[in-house]
Order: structure tokens, then sequence, then C-alpha cells
């Protein structure tokens, strides 16, 4: 996504549409500031706190927040014997992170000695997102993952013609979707729920996106009584870049096709 990823000028299959090369190593490190102030809450208590956090991009991969370890609570921090080697960063030390009876074993790494191309991870600590409770961007909540700085989202109105079948069989079809556009994926057509030419049941199922929010998922029922499980997906409530998909259905999943006026999408 963003540099590293769908042709990006850090990614494995990078653009060739230019007029310069990059002269370096097939997989690519790039650490920039992040801007703003990052908290991370684990059982009740914050164990990062910082305005010094680096995002590492790196090839094929999403960007990971590395922060001080000065802006770490040191206290939640227990040294493990556990250790992983990268060929472009070097070998990962480990922290399990433990308050009071809570323990995230080895949810924390570090490069104390990192290789010579990458000697500023020296110091800095990353955390696999989801051992924490929450993170907080400025007073936000954020899931999934930080904004990547190098991502966005677009969606506009269009009167296209937009048909979404399973085999013969047609699941929406309206001329008055909207198109999203977000950095590094294919675009995705939003449909009104009137547009909807078969029965939905609402699923179980809950994602969440840093870019629009949490989505609801519904299950696509055939006329014959073939269910699709997760064929329809939803914002309610969208977060402000994405608002204009709110109430909107997107189709995707096996057996599934998208037509654009008439051609796949």
């Amino acid at each position: 996504m963003g540099l590293t990823r769908r042709e990006g000028p850090l990614a494995p299959d990078s653009p060739t549409t230019v007029n310069y090369a990059i002269d370096g190593p097939a997989h690519k490190l790039f650490a920039q500031p992040f801007p703003r102030r990052i908290r991370a809450e684990f059982a009740g208590r914050t164990v990062v706190d910082t305005t010094r956090g680096v995002l590492v991009h790196e090839t094929a991969l999403l960007p990971v927040l590395y922060v001080p370890f000065d802006d770490v609570d040191a206290d939640a921090l227990v040294p493990t014997d556990h250790s992983t080697h990268c060929p472009f960063k070097g070998d990962a030390s480990y922290h399990s992170l433990v308050v009071g009876d809570r323990t995230a074993e080895n949810a924390v790494w570090s490069y104390p000695e990192p290789k010579p191309e990458a000697p500023w991870l020296k110091g800095y600590a990353a955390f696999y997102w989801n051992a924490l409770d929450a993170w907080y961007d400025e007073e936000e909540q954020v899931f999934a993952h930080l904004t990547d700085p190098y991502t966005r989202v677009d969606v506009r109105p269009t009167r296209r013609h937009v048909q979404v079948r399973h085999g013969d069989t047609v699941l929406a079809d309206s001329d008055a979707p909207a198109v999203l556009s977000e950095t590094g994926l294919p675009n995705r057509w939003y449909l009104p729920r009137d547009a909807v030419r078969v029965e939905l049941r609402p699923s179980d199922t809950r994602t969440r996106c840093p870019y629009k929010g949490e989505a609801r998922y519904w299950t696509a029922v055939l006329p014959d009584g073939t269910e699709i499980a997760d064929a329809a997906w939803e914002y309610e409530t969208p977060l402000p870049e994405s608002s204009r998909v709110a109430g909107l259905l997107s189709f995707w999943g096996d057996g599934v096709e998208v037509l654009v006026d008439g051609a796949p999408a």
C-alpha cells in the first residue's frame, strides 16, 4: 500500500513508466518520522506514549511504527529468550508486556544491533498491533494499523452501470453507484440498498479499516436457497474521509462477479 505495495516506488513490481532508477537492493527500507502523538494501552495502562515515532516502510509490507524505548513503559517490559532473524534488519530481540495478571507474550521486538544498512533502528521498539488493547492517534482511537501518509481514499458518485452476479443470478444492479479508490487496491463499487435483487441476511463478521471504519457483512441468499457467506459489506458510520459510502453495499468474494459497463471490475 502506498510506497511499498502495488507498483509503488519501493514495491517488488515498481512501475516502469518513470524517468528514473532507484539504485538499491530489491528489498528496500524507508523510515520517516510519524508527525503526531501516538499512545497505546494494555490492561488499563498506557504503555506507549510518543511524539517521536518512526514509520518504517518495507517492500511488500504495510508500514510499521517504531518508537524509542524511552517512550515505552519500562515497568511493563519483560525480556524473553525469543529471537528472530531478518536478512534486511538483523537479529530481533523480544519482550513480553506484563501488567498485573495480563501478559502479551513476545509482543514487542527490537534490533539491539541492527544491520549497518539500518542503524536508525537501534534504540527503537515495535509492537504487534493486536497484542495491545487500544491505539490512539492524538485523541482518536485507530484500528487495524496506523494510516499511511502515502495512502488516500477517494469516493466519487458515478453513472456507470454496475451489476453484481453469481453465476446466472443478479445480486445487485445499479446505474447510480459510488466508486471508492484506495491507494494500492482495486476500485470498489458501492451500490444503494434498493439496487439489491436478492435477500441479504446479517452476518456476525466485522472488519476494521483505518481509512473507512468498521464494516458489517451480509450473507446473500439466492432464490434456490444457496447462501453466499459475507458476499456484501457495509460501512454504516464510516470515517469522515469515506463518509460518502455510508449505508451503501459493496460485493466481493468467491463466485461473485462485479461488472462495470459490462466488463469485469
